[in-house]
């Protein structure tokens, strides 16, 4: 059973997307692109991130990964896709932050992109969170 499988409280979807902080842009790996810009934020929580990358001021890519558990999407694609991180596993590999995988789901998990869409509602005041919920419609 995945972890948002049980519905979050509303003051629990408050907290999770207060305590997300902007990451300096110099830790992220420059896109090789031209015109292309990554925003990294982290959460309080544990394994709680959250990436954009912006492609003429829109967004090209999207990722938030919670608990095990991952939505992103890619403007290529223009759709969402839910999955499963390594990031809970108990094994050497997922010590390393660089390792994280994620197994795309079959079907995907509506549960957790609802509570992803709280939690970016949470967040409009900045930009890229704004722009983030127009995916949703």
């Amino acid at each position: 059973m995945k972890n948002t499988d049980n519905l979050l409280s509303e003051n629990e979807i408050i907290s999770l997307g207060k305590s997300l902080r902007k990451i300096e842009n110099k830790l992220l790996k420059k896109s090789k692109t031209e015109g292309k810009t990554r925003i990294w934020f982290q959460g309080e929580e544990p394994y709680f991130d959250v990436f954009f990358e912006f492609e003429d001021d829109e967004i090209s890519w999207f990722q938030l990964t919670l608990r095990g558990q991952s939505l992103s999407w890619d403007k290529k694609l223009s759709g969402f896709q839910t999955g499963t991180t390594n990031e809970l596993s108990i094994d050497d590999a997922s010590f390393y932050a660089a390792s994280k995988t994620i197994e795309t789901d079959r079907q995907l998990d509506w549960n957790f992109i609802y509570l992803v869409k709280s939690i970016i509602q949470t967040k409009t005041e900045e930009t890229a969170f704004a722009k983030a919920l127009n995916l949703f419609d």
